[in-house]
């Protein structure tokens, strides 16, 4: 490292992360109401020196997109991204600033909407998905500004709504026009280059059974029995699906295309058999898998298990795909954002970057697909504790996220100073 980098490193400082991820999560952003801390941002990157774009999402504008989806109903949202000086080369650091549900206070071991410091790690609802990702990319931005840097091209930073839930605030955010030479989406990947990011689908499914009184259940069909059938065809499916793999970067995985059961809802009465059941899954798209293709498989897995059950081969189980769809993504491993991100990794890490696919679904196939920017995944967390009470997110790995982010933005884009 020169001197400009080290200066512009020294300038990235732990505590603004926290504090600012602690801003970030005392304001809720789960729900569909993202709009009180998506102006927040906006005011955080105006008092940067950013240049700053909020407008009002068109939701019936997008939903004409054949990339929309959005689950959780939103009376209105809002974008924000802002940029920061100009040139021929440009990156895009993007995240998502909404979260899911804290669920019950009472299964936390502290307040999940005050970040909290113990032991060396950070707690709070949305601190490893993905506000912390969110504060060190803007804490890495700062410390170039700190350092009198002046950038030979343009940084643009977005804060997007609804991820969770299927990406409206990527997709809006391409549509308006953001796009460059290479985006970096801040999730909770370990510190781990993430060069390809898998697709997930959900899905419904109806499953009907034939009613009678208890006392006579052998007189009725249980929709619940027939579940079971229906649930352990689908692990069958998994299990297919996934001994297809043998890409290098999910090595580690068992199962890194997962096909899961989240919600059931069946019967009327502990008296009477069950006449219908309806259960919500999620289905994992391989890289270089079509959504296409997944919905196939697992419909004609379905149609194969009903043709082997006497009940189910002629009161067919239905399936519906509504709810989110996320593409996978992938670029090159040779591609220079990934390569820059792991040599920035290293020099400010002092360790060897490791190369891994996510297991779960982002926003970087929007930003590939619509907004034609190669995206890699980088962040800091492990997704094993999103999501569930008692999220929390490393201190070093926030620090370790910023520093690199810093090194990557100079590099990349080029400076003087």
């Amino acid at each position: 490292m020169n001197a400009v980098e080290r200066r512009v490193l020294d300038s990235v400082n732990l505590k603004d992360i926290t504090r600012l991820a602690g801003e970030l999560v005392a304001i809720p952003s789960h729900g569909g109401k993202e709009s009180r801390v998506q102006r927040f941002m906006a005011e955080r990157l105006r008092g940067l020196g950013f240049e700053v774009d909020s407008w009002a999402l068109d939701f019936g504008e997008l939903r004409r997109h054949p990339d929309f989806s959005m689950s959780i109903p939103r009376d209105e949202g809002l974008g924000v991204v802002g940029t920061m000086s100009a040139g021929d080369r440009s990156l895009i650091l993007c995240g998502h600033i909404d979260t899911v549900d804290p669920g019950d206070p009472n299964n936390w071991a502290m307040d999940p909407m005050k970040a909290t410091v113990k032991d060396g790690r950070l707690y709070g609802r949305g601190v490893c998905d993905m506000k912390g990702g969110l504060a060190a990319a803007l804490v890495a931005a700062k410390a170039v500004m700190d350092a009198g840097v002046t950038l030979k091209g343009r940084l643009i930073y977005e804060s997007c709504i609804g991820e969770e839930d299927g990406g409206c605030g990527a997709l809006a955010t391409c549509l308006r026009g953001y796009k460059a030479d290479a985006g970096i989406i801040m999730e909770p990947s370990e510190t781990k280059v993430a060069p390809e990011v898998a697709g997930a689908m959900s899905f419904k499914a109806t499953i009907p059974g034939r009613s009678a009184h208890a006392c006579v259940r052998d007189e009725g069909v249980s929709a619940i029995e027939k579940f079971v059938t229906v649930l352990n065809g689908l692990m069958e499916l998994e299990a297919e699906r996934n001994s297809r793999v043998s890409n290098p970067l999910y090595k580690r995985y068992k199962t890194p295309y997962a096909l899961n059961v989240g919600m059931i809802r069946g019967g009327q009465w502990p008296g009477t058999v069950p006449e219908s059941v309806t259960f919500e899954g999620r289905i994992g798209v391989a890289v270089r898998e079509t959504q296409q293709h997944a919905r196939d498989e697992l419909e004609r897995k379905v149609r194969e298990i009903a043709d082997g059950d006497p009940w189910l081969r002629d009161h067919r189980p239905t399936v519906e795909w509504s709810g989110y769809s996320f593409a996978p993504s992938r670029v090159p491993v040779d591609h220079p954002i990934v390569k820059t991100l792991g040599s920035a990794y290293k020099d400010a890490t002092g360790q060897e970057p490791v190369y891994e696919g996510m297991t779960y679904a982002s926003d970087a196939r929007l930003l590939i697909n619509v907004g034609g920017t190669p995206t890699v995944v980088f962040g800091p967390g492990d997704v094993r504790t999103a999501h569930g009470a008692n999220e929390s997110v490393s201190l070093g790995e926030l620090e370790a996220t910023a520093r690199t982010l810093a090194l990557t933005v100079l590099r990349f884009l080029g400076y003087e100073g």
